[in-house]
């Protein structure tokens, strides 16, 4: 491609990007290479996409949009030390918080742009419904009590502070997830699945700060609040009605992919309400199972369903 213009991502470029990225997963899921060479391999598409998001911001000179950048520059950065430190045979805890951290961030930003866009979308078909508020100076402060919490939890991770940060910061998330009217969004699966994903997003920061303050779920069992609850949700509800509108089709959620929204969240909730986690017994491994069964059948129909979708010219050319 010629870098000196913007282009879609599409076609060769785009094949190439994904090739990078599924290269990654299996060298870390076969190690045939040696680990310095899976390393360098699996950390090559974090840096190559966020080679490409900043060449696209400079060239579009849409530097409102820089905060994405950062976070995927940050992730890359994140990944690359956990390599270092796996390598040295160091911790990698600090790294791992930091991975958990922008992923807390990014669903914050992006779900705050897209939430209550379809949201207001969805509701401007109805006269007297109220309009999802706009990004103003109270989402400002949410992103930055949150960035403050994650900082606090990377740096200081058993310090109470950190705890009632996050604390706060999930009380002031649902306040904002409030402001975008996701319950009048019921009749359209496709828009709710965004609120829930969000609100997954906002028990995940109250059940970390209840962690680390001692009061509630384990640690393990609140960072699975984010990682099944808040990315499965959000990933599954972007990608489906992703799907849909650059496939020419309608955005309406038919039953199979409600279904898909049910599964991954009754798969989140499984796995974070898991009885005698660190005690196994036969029931906690059978719970676990159904969790991994829903959990993973959720993305399983999606590749079904959707990928056929998405294989075919799409239905408007």
């Amino acid at each position: 491609p010629n870098w000196t213009e913007r282009a879609p991502l599409r076609g060769m470029p785009l094949l190439a990007l994904w090739l990078l990225w599924l290269t990654g997963r299996l060298v870390l899921a076969w190690p045939w290479p040696t680990p310095l060479a899976a390393a360098v391999l699996d950390g090559a598409y974090l840096v190559a996409l966020a080679s490409y998001l900043w060449r696209e911001l400079a060239l579009a000179g849409t530097w409102g949009q820089a905060p994405i950048a950062v976070l995927i520059s940050l992730y890359a950065v994140a990944n690359g030390l956990f390599h270092s430190l796996a390598l040295s045979g160091a911790s990698t805890a600090t790294a791992e918080r930091l991975v958990l951290a922008v992923l807390l961030l990014l669903i914050a930003v992006i779900g705050g742009r897209l939430v209550p866009n379809f949201t207001r979308e969805l509701l401007a078909q109805r006269p007297a419904a109220p309009v999802p508020a706009s990004f103003a100076r109270f989402d400002l402060a949410a992103l930055a009590l949150l960035a403050s919490a994650s900082l606090s939890w990377i740096v200081w991770p058993g310090s109470p502070i950190a705890g009632g940060l996050f604390v706060a910061a999930g009380l002031v998330h649902l306040l904002r997830l409030g402001r975008w009217y996701g319950w009048l969004a019921w009749q359209e699966p496709l828009v709710l699945i965004l609120h829930l994903g969000y609100g997954w997003l906002a028990l995940a920061m109250l059940a970390l700060g209840g962690a680390l303050l001692g009061v509630g779920l384990t640690q393990a069992s609140a960072l699975h609040v984010l990682t099944t609850g808040a990315v499965g949700a959000m990933t599954l509800a972007v990608m489906t009605r992703a799907s849909l509108g650059h496939t020419g089709r309608a955005r309406r959620a038919g039953a199979v992919t409600v279904a898909i929204y049910l599964l991954v969240n009754v798969g989140a909730w499984l796995r974070v309400l898991v009885p005698s986690p660190e005690s196994p017994t036969s029931l906690t491994h059978l719970w676990l199972g159904l969790s991994a069964v829903a959990w993973s059948g959720a993305y399983l129909l999606f590749a079904l369903v959707y990928g056929p979708y998405l294989l075919r010219p799409s239905l408007d050319e």
